[in-house]
């Protein structure tokens, strides 16, 4: 939301200057830059976003000026959100709408930007930031994929039955819906270990502003005989392809599922659509259906993620470790752990299976495993174990003895972060 602020101005040299946005002048500069960039349709996401999200503040929106010419030359946000991890609840920074005018690149803005970016984290104390950003670009400021993002597949009006009768009703959801969608949202959100969280704010921007802009979305909720809700799924208006898009859905049982997707198959004829996609995730029941109907895998994508402080990130995540251990054959554990990122170490230390201090610890010292930091990244938030990691990266080296253990305490989970835009 744009409200009063003391707007910040850093000098670059060459005539440029950093920025932050302090008025609606600002904001309709950025709009016309970033439609020249990216597109006109991201022209409204970006004013809504802008004035509208209850997250958005005006310092989280920078930009580099010519000041020579007065224009914008290139920009990113810091959009917050909040993540739980198995029911610890996380800062994130989203880094969003990134770009440079063509005649500028090359020339270090991107990194000007990041590393106020970076400060905006620290000092906001975020315990992760993440964006979905072009392939590779972003390992240079300690990204890496690690968070579920696009699980796509296709299926295709033949391969699906027609639309029989059904006990259900389906209805385009609206803004009285909000607490059911909530409470649906949150009972499926329960069954991933890490999920984007959404307040009632978030939910009205959801149905009020993102209709305008090109992540406009339809919620559709699913009633039965006696009106009651049962579910929902979110068809992405505006999304990759020419297909109809299913993005988001609760928890839904299968036969209701095997219902629902003859119902998109009418949808998706009425609006000459040529195929449905399903992005969703692995263990969704639209995924089920659609994968035993016949769809086509059409691959994996993910949201890369920076961790800035791993020491304050584990402190965090204390009662998730807690519990690993408590259930595991280490109840009870007394012991250091201790975690070499090659040019730091963080020790943990247990006491009777209480994380009781992550500090960091003399890098001579023995370790149980050895990970490049942004290897670390995959491995803590369960995207990838660790043996999948050793495969993959030669420098993840571990103690015979501390395998298990590690094992335990970084396992493979189960997550997707649906959008608060």
């Amino acid at each position: 939301m744009l409200t009063p602020t003391t707007p910040q101005a850093q000098l670059l040299g060459d005539d440029l200057i950093l920025k932050t946005v302090a008025s609606h002048d600002d904001v309709e500069r950025l709009d016309a830059f970033n439609a020249g960039i990216h597109g006109p349709s991201v022209t409204s996401f970006t004013r809504e976003l802008t004035l509208h999200h209850p997250n958005t503040r005006p310092e989280h929106w920078l930009y580099i000026e010519d000041s020579a010419t007065g224009q914008v030359v290139s920009s990113l946000a810091l959009i917050p959100w909040t993540w739980q991890y198995e029911g610890v609840t996380l800062r994130a920074g989203e880094m969003g709408i990134v770009g440079t005018a063509r005649e500028y690149r090359r020339r270090g803005l991107i990194h000007a930007l990041d590393r106020h970016f970076k400060t905006l984290l620290r000092d906001g104390e975020y315990d992760l930031s993440h964006i979905q950003g072009i392939p590779y670009f972003y390992r240079q400021f300690g990204y890496d994929y690690a968070i579920p993002l696009e699980r796509g597949w296709r299926l295709e009006p033949h391969q699906i039955p027609d639309a029989a009768g059904s006990r259900y009703r389906f209805r385009l959801a609206t803004v009285d819906d909000i607490p059911v969608l909530a409470h649906l949202y949150d009972q499926a959100a329960g069954a991933l270990s890490i999920s984007a969280m959404r307040n009632e704010a978030i939910w009205r921007y959801l149905l009020e502003h993102t209709p305008k802009t090109d992540t406009a979305r339809e919620f559709w909720l699913v009633e039965d005989g006696d009106g009651a809700p049962v579910g929902y799924w979110v068809i992405e208006l505006h999304g990759f392809g020419t297909g109809l898009n299913i993005c988001e859905t609760s928890t839904l049982p299968q036969p209701l599922g095997a219902e629902i997707v003859p119902f998109l198959k009418q949808l998706a004829a009425q609006r000459a659509k040529p195929y449905i996609r399903f992005n969703l995730p692995a263990r969704s029941t639209l995924i089920q259906v659609a994968r035993a109907w016949g769809a086509q895998d059409l691959g994996t994508y993910a949201w890369q993620i920076h961790i800035p402080d791993i020491p304050r990130l584990l402190r965090k995540l204390a009662p998730v470790l807690e519990r690993r251990i408590a259930a595991s054959p280490f109840a009870n554990l007394t012991q250091d752990v201790v975690l070499s990122f090659y040019r730091r170490t963080v020790m943990l230390r247990f006491s009777k299976g209480s994380l009781v201090e992550v500090e960091e610890a003399d890098p001579g010292e023995g370790c149980d495993i050895q990970i490049p930091p942004d290897v670390f990244t995959p491995l803590v938030l369960g995207y990838r174990d660790r043996e999948e990691l050793a495969r993959a990266h030669h420098d993840l080296s571990i103690d015979g003895q501390a395998c298990y253990l590690i094992d335990t305490l970084f396992p493979k989970v189960p997550s997707f972060i649906y959008t608060i835009y």
